[in-house]
């Protein structure tokens, strides 16, 4: 017996209405789920054939749980009878009993990730493509977008547009790839997953009476998620429900996220205009959050034009205020999360794993990565991997520590062809049988490789590589971390590499090299300040305590550990104390988001998507300088900082040498960021660090200084004079550290 009584009033509404399409707008924390189960479980009770119910989703995960959940409500046997799993799979289950009518055998193969690239780039060496410009992965996703769109290959080469993009991408040749590509795939028998939407849909309308079958078999249409859904999504469930009109779609138009995967959040926004008579209901009570941050998240999200207006509310308690931490840079930001995430851990008994700590990109993970390990915080990367485990930070570090040491040949053999320089397998493999006949290393081998039973050319290209690296090996002695690390990056052609491709992979690659050369950069001008080493070796030494990850003590503990993460993984998910950081303008929104109306729109409705994973307290962090494409960046707060209508003092701004009061959340008014500090100089010039020839400041024990990096810190010795004067300060984040006065950038606290 399904007991209705365990909803609320508008839950209700929305599980009863079966005589009409139905729009479920889903708030953030509503019980999305609990609505779909008691409604299949309703239209089952109401005599309805489980086979005669199809239910859309998203992941296994999902699928997997509602059936669960159903089974509790009907019984096992009811709900094992449901259509029910994700597009890909429900819709791969219809095209094998249905095979003949698109011209495939039933037992086609379905090709994953993998096999599709290994496919594209085996048909652009075929073609004899430069395959530096034809990328696999690039030319697959282009590929995968058309599919997307419904757009075969016929169309594809038709269209001027798509053929004027390609040729402004300079990849001209896409659409004869594509066209070869599913040439080749219907030789092999093979579909990839895009294709199980594409011929879904070209069955359907080919063959009417197959589709008639089906609208026929289907009483009652249900998809979750549906603000995700692409073109080829929602086509294929208009062709399943233009008839009868027995479809209920839930989502929530607010956290539509996943527009660089193809999402249409159109799709949601326009289902009355498509299905006339639809009823509309709102689920509007949030069970997840506090009063305080559903009031926030709602402030925020009523900026954006395009979306469903609701009026979202939490039964709740008021809850904590949700706090602002105005941070003087990056390091400051990590260093105030940490001390943060230990006070809440401490002090309000919230466990690590209650604990997560969200930004926009990969790349800034890195400084919460070091900062937690040094102090002994436990983390995970959700559904990532650790900034210093990610390929193209160890090919760089290979390269450093080739510079520094040519013998390390765990090193060597990563990088000898990468990029690729024509050292193949059997070149190398000639190479490494002289190091084992004559028990040399491998480095000793290639500086004579002139020796070895090879082609003119390959001997070349082992010289080239040789004399690369010898290159950087003599700089190493004498180049500033910095300066090495540009020559290297840029050399080696690497930048060029990684700078190639468009895709969000390629993006976030790209993010994680420029982090990569940021951090080295601070860590220059940090050393020069000082007075330390700032060569690439002590670079190393200082990277390898933060790569030597303990798989049992940090990375891979699934419980006790404080969750680091992109928004965009953390949707669906929930936390009781939630940092979102990185609030600034050109990071959070992100460039390529203000270049349209639409994309600010996604980025507002990311950061709404972050603050409601926030149960109980929700934090946010603006740096007021970070360092960026190698020197120190003035940054802006992010405008949602100020629609989301924070203001006052921000915890930041208390300190055990000025204490005041703890922020709080109220409307509307913002308070100005503090005053940029007076840029300190030094007597001599440095220009790398942005540092100009001026008078030198003098500073006796006692004095409050504001660092550029550190932020806030007291003097408490001195030590020399002159150019060589020294001051230690203890700072309120960044720990105590000697500057050498003539580099440091500083002003004293007024």
């Amino acid at each position: 017996m399904v007991n209705l009584n365990e909803l609320n009033e508008a839950q209700q509404c929305a599980v009863k209405c079966c005589d009409a399409p139905s729009l479920i707008i889903a708030g953030a924390g509503s019980g999305k789920t609990r609505v779909l189960t008691y409604k299949i479980a309703w239209l089952i009770e109401q005599g309805m054939s489980p086979e005669r119910i199809l239910a859309l989703t998203f992941t296994n995960k999902a699928a997997n749980e509602m059936k669960e959940r159903i089974a509790r409500q009907v019984g096992e046997k009811e709900s094992s009878r449901l259509w029910m799993g994700t597009f890909h799979s429900v819709f791969s289950r219809i095209l094998r009993y249905e095979h003949e009518a698109i011209g495939f055998s039933s037992n086609y193969t379905i090709y994953d990730q993998t096999d599709s690239k290994a496919l594209v780039r085996t048909i652009i060496q075929e073609m004899g493509l430069d395959d530096k410009v034809y990328k696999a992965g690039s030319v697959a996703a282009r590929i995968s977008a058309a599919k997307n769109r419904l757009v075969l290959p016929s169309q594809y080469l038709a269209s001027s547009q798509t053929l004027n993009a390609d040729r402004a991408a300079k990849v001209p040749a896409t659409g004869e790839i594509y066209q070869r590509y599913m040439e080749r795939c219907r030789m092999a028998e093979a579909m990839d997953f895009d294709d199980l939407l594409l011929y879904t849909w070209l069955l359907f309308k080919n063959s009417p009476d197959i589709c008639q079958k089906y609208e026929e078999r289907f009483e009652f249409v249900l998809v979750d998620e549906y603000q995700d859904t692409n073109f080829a999504q929602d086509q294929i469930i208009w062709q399943l429900t233009k008839q009868r009109q027995r479809v209920a779609v839930v989502g929530d138009d607010a956290q539509s996220i996943y527009s660089f995967r193809g999402a249409n959040i159109n799709n949601i926004l326009r289902f009355r205009e498509r299905y006339q008579g639809a009823r509309l209901f709102k689920l509007e009570q949030n069970y997840r959050s506090t009063q305080t941050i559903v009031d926030a998240a709602s402030r925020l999200i009523a900026h954006n034009k395009g979306q469903i207006p609701k009026d979202v509310y939490s039964r709740k308690a008021v809850g904590e205020p949700i706090d602002l931490l105005r941070c003087y840079s990056d390091i400051d930001e990590a260093a105030l999360v940490m001390k943060r995430i230990k006070e809440l851990h401490n002090r309000c008994r919230v466990s690590f794993d209650e604990m997560a700590v969200l930004y926009r990109t990969n790349a800034q993970s890195r400084s919460f990565e070091e900062v937690l390990r040094k102090n002994a915080v436990p983390y995970r990367i959700y559904g990532g991997m650790s900034f210093y485990q990610r390929k193209e930070i160890k090919d760089v570090i290979a390269y450093f520590r080739l510079a520094v040491n040519p013998h390390d040949e765990e090193a060597l053999r990563r990088v000898i062809n990468y990029p690729a320089r024509g050292i193949g397998d059997t070149t190398f493999g000639r190479v490494c049988d002289e190091a084992k006949r004559t028990n040399r290393p491998l480095w000793d081998v290639l500086a004579s490789a002139d020796a070895l039973d090879l082609s003119s050319g390959a001997k070349k290209k082992l010289r080239d590589f040789y004399l690369l690296i010898q290159e950087f090996n003599e700089a190493s002695a004498t180049t500033r971390a910095d300066v090495l690390s540009r020559l290297i990056v840029d050399k080696s052609r690497i930048r060029e590499e990684i700078n190639k491709g468009r895709d969000p992979e390629d993006i976030s690659r790209q993010e994680n090299l420029q982090e990569l050369m940021d951090n080295i950069a601070s860590f220059t001008a940090e050393c020069i300040e000082q007075n330390q080493s700032a060569s690439i070796s002590h670079y190393l030494q200082e990277v390898s305590l933060l790569s030597d990850v303990d798989d049992d003590n940090v990375q891979s503990k699934e419980e006790g550990v404080v969750t680091l993460m992109t928004i965009h993984a953390a949707k669906g998910l929930e936390f009781r104390a939630v940092f979102v950081v990185g609030m600034e303008e050109e990071l959070f929104p992100s460039p390529m988001a203000l270049e349209t109306p639409m994309g600010l729109e996604e980025e507002r409705r990311l950061c709404y998507v972050a603050m409601t994973r926030a149960e109980e307290f929700l934090t946010f962090t603006t740096s007021k300088s970070r360092f960026r494409y190698g020197k120190v960046e003035q940054m802006e707060p992010s405008r949602f900082l100020q629609e989301i209508g924070l203001y006052g003092t921000s915890r930041r701004e208390e300190s055990h040498f000025q204490p005041r009061p703890q922020i709080q959340m109220r409307r509307p008014v913002v308070a100005p960021a503090p005053a940029a500090p007076r840029r300190l100089s030094s007597v001599a010039e440095v220009v790398s660090v942005g540092v100009k020839k001026d008078a030198q400041v003098s500073v006796v024990v006692g004095d409050v200084i504001v660092h550029e990096r550190f932020g806030r810190g007291r003097v408490i010795a001195t030590a020399d004079t002159g150019m060589d004067a020294k001051a230690t300060v203890e700072f309120e984040n960044a720990g105590v550290k000697q500057l050498l006065l003539r580099f440091a950038k500083f002003t004293k606290a007024e």
